[in-house]
């Protein structure tokens, strides 16, 4: 009789291997020699039943630990079955429904879902500026499924329990010999459900759930953005079979206000000034979020200037404060002059010349230097 391999050796795994190691170490193994994929190849038979028998062992802690303090002596007189190991062994089944699976066309499992969660909604929401600054509630209307009234749910006329399914008695899964072992698969006539129903509702045709439109109340909270998501849990499609319901996810978007715009928790406000203003300094009223209020401009403020406004900006959505308001002045060159102000104006010019105009003088220095 041909000695046998060491079992570390037949999965290629080192003796400090994970069980995840060991675990993806054999799956690799078995799709590749598995009998179904090479029928007739006697060779490829005997290493899958060879890397099966080393996982099953070294799979489980406790034979593990005897594997490796005693070898294979350790299950020498029948610890695992006439035959070197056992593929009906408690959990070895459920271990190739994960490994095969997707092989056979379906995952099972001992468990089965009797139930279905509903699917997820989204809506999207268009909301002012100002709600999205301080937030508000408004109201909307979906169309979605919900659980139907007459059978709550059940899909069985007046609700009634449902029937066991005859083909799998209630376990979701048939059994059926695939080469040398047993495999459960979900069962075709109840879809792994383990029930039937025979006496289905009129209303809902069996299938528990029932399109309306729904009004609800959404809360917008302070400081959201465009690409905010607010989650209402249970709000979304119903579940199948008493599952429970999907969630609704409402998208925001934040309109355009007319004067101003947003950098994250700050807002911007181009304000426009007249030229005597920005000369020789003013009072002006600039518009806020919480209304207008006294800004005091200082003579000679140049056009582009930025001012700032603390705690005048849209609240933190987590809670943390307010941003500024960022004023922008831009002063505003009148288009037409009556005779009086253009005298004024040429007459101010006189005066000035262009060496007490230090930004013009700079810039015509640098003009010459360049062309000469």
């Amino acid at each position: 009789m041909a000695q046998k391999r060491d079992y570390y050796e037949v999965l290629g795994v080192s003796r400090s291997a994970t069980e995840d190691e060991i675990k993806k170490a054999y799956r690799k193994l078995a799709l590749k020699y598995h009998p179904d994929r090479n029928p007739g190849d006697k060779a490829a038979e005997e290493r899958f039943k060879e890397a099966s028998e080393a996982y099953q062992i070294l799979s489980d802690g406790d034979r593990r630990a005897q594997y490796d303090r005693f070898g294979h002596a350790a299950f020498e007189q029948g610890g695992m079955g006439a035959g070197g190991f056992d593929f009906n062994a408690a959990g070895f089944e459920d271990i190739f429904s994960d490994l095969f699976g997707d092989f056979f066309g379906t995952r099972s499992g001992r468990g089965r879902s009797r139930s279905r969660r509903g699917e997820d909604l989204r809506y999207n929401l268009e909301i002012s500026f100002a709600e999205a600054a301080f937030g508000g509630e408004k109201t909307i209307t979906i169309p979605r499924l919900v659980a139907c009234e007459a059978c709550k749910g059940q899909g069985t006329k007046d609700g009634a329990a449902r029937a066991t399914c005859s083909a799998c008695r209630g376990s979701g899964q048939v059994r059926f010999q695939q080469g040398f072992f047993t495999i459960a698969k979900t069962c075709g006539q109840c879809n792994g459900q383990g029930t039937v129903i025979k006496d289905p509702c009129r209303r809902c045709g069996g299938s528990g759930v029932g399109r309306t439109t729904q009004t609800l109340s959404v809360k917008i909270p302070a400081g959201v953005d465009s690409g905010s998501r607010l989650k209402l849990r249970g709000e979304g499609e119903a579940g199948g079979n008493g599952g429970s319901p999907g969630d609704l996810y409402v998208v925001l978007t934040v309109g355009e206000h007319p004067l101003f715009s947003r950098q994250e928790n700050d807002i911007v406000c181009e304000v426009p000034i007249s030229f005597t203003q920005a000369a020789l300094g003013a009072e002006i009223d600039v518009p806020t979020l919480d209304g207008k209020m006294k800004m005091k401009l200082a003579a000679g403020t140049q056009s582009g200037s930025v001012f700032r406004l603390k705690g005048k900006g849209v609240p933190d959505v987590r809670g943390y404060g307010r941003g500024d308001e960022l004023v922008r002045v831009t002063i505003e060159t009148p288009r037409k002059l009556n005779a009086k102000q253009r005298e004024l104006l040429e007459e101010f010019a006189r005066i000035s010349g262009e060496e007490l105009q230090p930004l013009t003088k700079g810039f015509l220095d640098k003009v010459k230097e360049m062309f000469g």
